[in-house]
C-alpha cells in the first residue's frame, strides 16, 4: 500500500475512473446505472467537483494509474439540505479488501470537515457485505432501507441508507 498515493482527482483520471465504474455497471448491482457511461457523461460528472465546496473527488493511484476514488456531492437539491452530502467510493475490482476504501474516505472526510458539512449519506444496494462493513467501520450508521427501489438484472434490489455525523462546527 506504500506505493499508492491518495490525491485530488484530475481530468486526466476520468478515463480510468470510467473503466472502473463501468465494470460495476455491467457486472454488479451496486450501482443502478444499467448501461455503461460514456466518457462525455463522465467528464460532465467530473466537472461538478470543485476546489472548494462540498463536491469533492479524491483518487487512489498506483504511480499514475487511478485504482479507485471517493467523492461527495449534494444529498438533495433543496436549500435546506445544503449541509448534507452523499458519498460514494469505488475501487478497481482487484484492489478491494486492502483498506483502500478507508484511506480514500479518510481523505474525503478530512476535506469535508473543513467546511460546513453536518451529515454524510450513502446508499448501499443490498446485499453488499463489504461495503456495509466499510461504512460501519468508519462511523456510518444504518438509518433505513428503501425496499425494492431499483430493478436491475431482472430483479428488484433494496438499498440500505447509511448516515455519518460530522462534529459540530464552532
Amino acid at each position: 500500500m506504500a506505493d499508492i498515493a491518495i490525491r485530488r482527482a484530475e481530468a486526466a483520471d476520468v478515463p480510468a475512473l470510467l473503466d472502473i465504474y463501468n465494470h460495476y455497471v455491467a457486472h454488479t448491482h451496486v450501482t443502478f446505472d444499467i448501461a455503461p457511461r460514456t466518457l462525455e457523461q463522465r467528464l460532465s460528472w467530473f466537472a461538478t467537483f470543485a476546489d472548494e465546496g462540498f463536491c469533492r473527488c479524491f483518487v487512489a493511484a498506483r504511480g499514475t494509474v487511478p485504482i479507485g476514488w471517493a467523492c461527495s456531492g449534494p444529498f438533495k437539491e433543496k436549500a435546506a439540505y445544503a449541509t448534507s452530502v452523499e458519498t460514494s467510493v469505488y475501487l478497481a475490482p482487484d484492489e478491494t479488501g486492502q483498506g483502500l476504501g478507508r484511506r480514500l474516505y479518510a481523505t474525503l472526510f478530512e476535506a469535508l470537515s473543513q467546511i460546513d458539512v453536518h451529515r454524510a449519506y450513502g446508499g448501499i444496494a443490498q446485499p453488499n457485505a463489504a461495503s456495509v462493513a466499510l461504512h460501519e467501520r468508519i462511523g456510518f450508521v444504518r438509518v433505513g432501507t428503501y425496499r425494492e427501489v431499483g430493478r436491475k438484472f431482472g430483479r428488484f434490489w433494496d438499498v440500505a441508507v447509511y448516515e455519518k455525523a460530522f462534529p459540530a462546527r464552532p
